[in-house]
């Protein structure tokens, strides 16, 4: 007998024939997913005018020196992010608005998708374009899509996996689960934190009554497209001795990262999402798991709890749920329009929730947008009565890490350019730039060749990797470095200039120095300066 929810259980069977497709063209271009590309736009828009304003943040500097270094792995991400960037440099060039021109236009399709999840829970106009709207005011998701990263990309794999999911359930064609599988396969790809979401998804499945779809091939299929897509970072882990493994035990030994106990790091949730945004995406998690309209659902709010917790386990940073979010818009649209309708004293809730969302929105858009002169955010912050964020544990800086990582590259680059180019000429043609870290390394990389400097070495994550080149230590311009460790593996070291914006990160006040001569051979040597964390 077929399952009267799902009836592709049997469809494919000799005599048993689908249920015809009601054409999907209609969810991406109805009259309700008007609202959607609306306020896609206005993101992309917002977006193009707004992320060119500082400078390169830190991670930039590196994904475009590992786009030059293209691999199935690296130390510390998965393979796709340098893949996009150089897609993207190759297409549209360097600049801070062509690197940031596909976070933009992902931002876009985030909305997009969020829009397309909620047509399948039941959305008509209004709770598509709440959901939509929450989803383009969260401060988190708008920081993510200002800079190049593999967090603009990584809603698209999650969220349009859901969608097929919801498109299998909805319809008559488990089919669809081929495309959860690719999304989340390629998401794999993109960023290992997808791994959990996977894992937190058949918790999902299992919890619920979806279980029955591991009775379908087409979840099998599935299952082994995720493998398969999955496997060329896996073989590269597996020869390179699982680094990535590696560089979190590290983070985690040295306790890095802030970690949060349970209840601030709820709190956060609701701060990165916009708090009045809770009464949407709150309202959207117990709307799949109590509504009597939204149970059928149900596979969703538990793959959210299950995905939470598993964050809270590890201690995980508090953006990395950021991904999961716009479902819970989605089902908090159809709650409000479902609560509505059902008492139709409030429809002024129409109006006033989300004019409040675009209020309070506005309000915190210098918070992550570069919006304001620098010297003009920390008082905004103050006057807000939010205080700097952080999410490691050494972190000091006057700005949010995701502003003070984009001052002081080109300048600190300028500086190591007057110093190399005062070096005696013998000594200047053996002399190397070693960056204690990954950002100023690809600072030196992507600045340094306007001043004639030579590309430069560190072992900070995938840098290790490509090695010391020719040199061989007898000269070294040291970046990141500390005087004592600097004198323990040198013959003699002479202080340089002071390196220091304002607004950089406290990390990035140091002074540069000139090694001359290490006690060891720089090949002897590398190993001990490797660092993954």
């Amino acid at each position: 007998m077929a399952n009267p929810r799902h009836p592709d259980l049997v469809a494919g069977l000799p005599g048993v024939a689908p249920k015809p497709d009601p054409g999907l063209s209609h969810f991406w271009f109805s009259s309700d997913m008007a609202a959607a590309w609306l306020l896609t736009s206005a993101a992309v828009a917002l977006q193009i005018a707004t992320n060119g304003r500082y400078g390169y943040f830190r991670d930039e500097l590196y994904y475009l020196a590992l786009s030059h270094h293209l691999d199935w792995g690296y130390v510390d991400l998965a393979p796709m992010a340098p893949l996009v960037a150089y897609i993207g440099r190759v297409l549209f060039g360097e600049s801070l608005h062509a690197i940031r021109l596909l976070p933009a236009l992902a931002l876009g399709g985030e909305i997009l998708i969020t829009g397309l999840i909620a047509r399948e829970l039941g959305a008509k106009r209004f709770a598509l374009f709440l959901a939509c709207l929450a989803v383009l005011v969260a401060p988190v998701v708008l920081g993510n899509a200002n800079r190049f990263s593999m967090n603009p990309f990584e809603p698209l794999f999650w969220m349009g996996a859901v969608y097929f999911l919801l498109l299998a359930i909805n319809r008559d064609h488990l089919q669809f689960l081929v495309g959860t599988g690719v999304l989340v396969g390629l998401g794999l790809e993109n960023k290992h934190s997808t791994a959990f979401f996977l894992i937190a998804l058949l918790v999902g499945l299992l919890a619920t009554s979806e279980r029955r779809l591991f009775r379908s091939q087409w979840l099998w299929i599935a299952a082994g497209i995720i493998v398969l897509l999955a496997l060329p970072n896996l073989i590269w882990q597996y020869r390179h001795g699982f680094p990535t493994w590696i560089d979190l035990s590290n983070v985690k030994q040295t306790h890095k990262n802030l970690e949060l106990p349970p209840l601030p790091f709820l709190k956060q949730q609701v701060m990165m999402l916009l708090p009045l945004s809770a009464l949407i995406w709150v309202a959207g998690l117990g709307f799949l798991l109590f509504h009597s309209e939204g149970k059928r659902y149900r596979v969703l709010g538990a793959t959210y709890l299950a995905f939470l917790a598993i964050m809270m386990a590890l201690h995980a940073k508090d953006y990395y749920l950021a991904p999961i979010y716009p479902m819970l818009f989605a089902a908090g649209g159809v709650f409000w329009q479902t609560f509505i309708g059902s008492h139709s004293r409030l429809r002024w809730v129409k109006v006033a929730l989300p004019a409040a969302l675009v209020l309070l929105g506005v309000v915190a858009f210098p918070l992550v947008l570069p919006i304001l002169p620098p010297d003009q955010i920390a008082p905004y912050m103050k006057a807000l009565g939010i205080g700097v964020s952080r999410t490691e544990t050494h972190m000091s800086s006057i700005l949010p890490q995701h502003f003070a990582d984009e001052f002081g590259w080109p300048e600190m680059v300028a500086q190591v350019a007057d110093v190399y180019n005062q070096m005696p000429a013998e000594e200047r043609t053996k002399a190397a730039i070693l960056a204690g870290n990954y950002g100023s390394a690809g600072a030196i990389d992507f600045f340094g060749s306007r001043y004639g400097l030579p590309p430069s070495i560190s072992a900070h994550q995938n840098y290790y990797y490509w090695g010391f080149r020719q040199y061989t230590g007898e000269s070294l311009i040291l970046l990141n470095w500390e005087l004592d460790d600097a004198q323990y593996w040198c013959n003699s070291v002479e202080e340089g200039p002071k390196v220091g914006n304002p607004y950089a990160m406290g990390w990035e006040h140091y002074t540069i120095l000139i090694c001359h001569g290490l006690k060891k051979p720089l090949a002897e040597a590398w190993p001990h300066f490797k660092v993954w964390n």
